[in-house]
């Protein structure tokens, strides 16, 4: 499938997913597949287009929920599957290409998924700007010759967000979600229950009143909090609850990151541009 220049329209997204076969889509819920799924849906049918979520335990629970519901609310044919990254002794170890063999087991799983209906493409929802940041994931998606649509028409996430306002998509401006597992300090073993401390502790934090990016990172006897500065006071108005809940958690202790939030920055700096 060549490249083309940039193209940012929903009906240029139309157009290009026109010209497939019958696919399957790496669906996360996020803005990026969100959209590819609906557009996808419309354009391709039932009979040859399917979202699939790929379901464990580095998957956060609401957006689960956000998948699912959007997915209903727009006519997405759906399918949920397990994955099991965390039985892979090389994801567990969490390395700095962690994610590569986390997509690996993703497109194994969807692979199948297509290969068992017949359908020829695999998509997913990385974008342009997705390019220029530390992601060893997409190694695993170019081995699976997985497709994106995205980078194929030049769209960047600005470009994405305004197909999915749009479109009528309420996640259209929805921060980020990257999995739980991007959290956790590297070289600090992923595992199911750090996974839930993660998970557990972003919604004390989102219960704040914090409606931006929030990341708690799991530094093991430490959690460190970060949030977008706009949102701090939020946070810093109930410390003494937040600190005492993340505690209860199987913290040691935590703090409110005075950077905030950014993206990547559990990164050594060699290590490129930042990603979650």
């Amino acid at each position: 499938m060549r490249y083309f220049s940039a193209m940012a329209t929903v009906k240029h997204l139309e157009a290009h997913l026109d010209g497939l076969s019958s696919a399957v889509l790496g669906y996360s819920g996020g803005v990026d597949s969100a959209v590819l799924a609906v557009v996808g849906a419309r354009r391709l049918g039932p009979s040859r287009f399917l979202a699939v979520i790929g379901r464990s335990a580095s998957y956060p629970e609401v957006q689960w929920r956000t998948a699912v519901e959007l997915a209903a609310r727009f006519c997405v044919p759906l399918l949920e599957v397990d994955t099991h990254e965390l039985a892979d002794p090389d994801y567990a170890a969490n390395p700095l290409n962690r994610c590569f063999f986390c997509k690996s087991e993703l497109w194994r799983v969807l692979g199948a998924v297509a290969a068992e209906r017949s359908f020829e493409y695999l998509l997913d929802g990385t974008n342009l700007d997705d390019l220029t940041e530390h992601r060893p994931g997409a190694a695993a998606g170019a081995a699976k010759r997985v497709h994106s649509p995205f980078v194929e028409l030049g769209w960047t996430k600005t470009d994405v967000r305004e197909a999915a306002r749009e479109l009528g998509l309420p996640t259209w401006d929805a921060p980020a979600a990257p999995c739980l597992s991007s959290r956790i300090q590297y070289g600090l073993s992923v595992t199911p229950g750090r996974l839930r401390q993660v998970e557990r502790a972003e919604a004390v934090i989102r219960g704040c009143g914090v409606v931006g990016d929030v990341r708690v990172r799991h530094l093991g006897e430490l959690a460190r909090v970060e949030v977008l500065p706009a949102e701090r006071p939020l946070v810093e108005a109930r410390w003494a609850e937040v600190s005492e809940r993340l505690r209860a958690l199987g913290f040691a202790g935590a703090e409110l990151d005075e950077r905030g939030y950014r993206r990547g920055s559990l990164l050594p700096v060699a290590a490129g541009p930042a990603g979650s």
